[in-house]
């Protein structure tokens, strides 16, 4: 992998880790993952004309991915109701990979690696050490701890239906754009059945918001898939994994959350492992 290609990755980490430092952030959580999806469809909206139309046979996968993915979105906003972006990230992210791999190796006979079953046992080691540090500094809460390890299991399966619908589609990022597209009115109306005009007042107020983050999670994909054509695939999947650490250092530096060196360990082991399960 070159030195440009790596670059870019690494950006695409940050800008993941970025979006959801947004959420973390807001008094409106999930209103404003709303805005998010909304904005990424927006951003979407223009760029699609671009791109042709998913093969037909990817359109079960999608209608999928769609339902799929509002509840990965509801699942982020309710991580961060209680719950710190270098707790609950970490345990998203860095825990779906391994349920992955034991996924892959329950239900389709496809037994990782040596390297790979190393690596479910380090993240394993480092969600289990996250969470004591947690509790050993009276900061631990179930319910986000729930909602994310739950949302682990979400992006598990979403991997596993968007890997197959993107190859069907013939086209990724087309295929990607119209889950963005699809999922973003799904969301409004779920939000709107639940707070009314809440959201309407939302949308008017935090627009520039929901554009920004929009912007960020559309790019960080963008980025990756593009990284993906310029180097292989397994370097650029674990190369993104560093987004755990990038989310640890938002945390410290721009939200001020004590992070104490038990929990950086802990979050360098999730990412070890994590790398350890794609590359290997």
């Amino acid at each position: 992998m070159s030195l440009d290609v790596m670059a870019i990755v690494l950006f695409a980490a940050t800008l993941h880790a970025g979006w959801n430092a947004l959420v973390r952030v807001s008094s409106h959580k999930f209103q404003d993952t709303v805005l998010i999806v909304l904005g990424a469809a927006v951003w979407t909206a223009f760029l699609l004309p671009l791109a042709p139309m998913p093969a037909a046979e990817s359109w079960p996968y999608l209608a999928a991915s769609v339902l799929i993915h509002a509840a990965y979105f509801t699942l982020v906003a309710l991580s961060y109701r209680g719950g710190e972006l270098s707790f609950a990230y970490p345990l998203m992210r860095g825990s779906a990979p391994a349920m992955s791999a034991v996924a892959v190796s329950l239900l389709l006979n496809e037994s990782p690696s040596l390297g790979g079953w190393i690596g479910v046992l380090l993240i394993s080691c480092g969600v289990a050490i996250l969470a004591g540090d947690s509790w050993r500094a009276g900061t631990f809460r179930a319910a986000p701890a729930m909602f994310a390890l739950a949302n682990a299991a979400v992006i598990a399966v979403y991997t596993l239906i968007d890997g197959q619908g993107a190859r069907l589609s013939g086209h990724a990022f087309s295929y990607t754009g119209w889950m963005f597209l699809l999922t973003a009115p799904l969301l409004l109306a779920i939000s709107a059945a639940n707070q009314g005009r809440e959201i309407l007042q939302r949308i008017q107020l935090g627009w520039g918001r929901g554009l920004i983050g929009g912007a960020c999670t559309l790019a960080s994909y963008g980025l990756a898939l593009w990284a993906m054509t310029r180097a292989p695939i397994a370097l650029v999947a674990a190369l993104r994994e560093t987004s755990v650490v990038f989310a640890a250092i938002i945390a410290a530096c721009f939200l001020k959350e004590p992070i104490t060196p038990l929990r950086y360990a802990s979050i360098f082991t999730v990412t070890a492992g994590a790398v350890a399960i794609k590359v290997f």
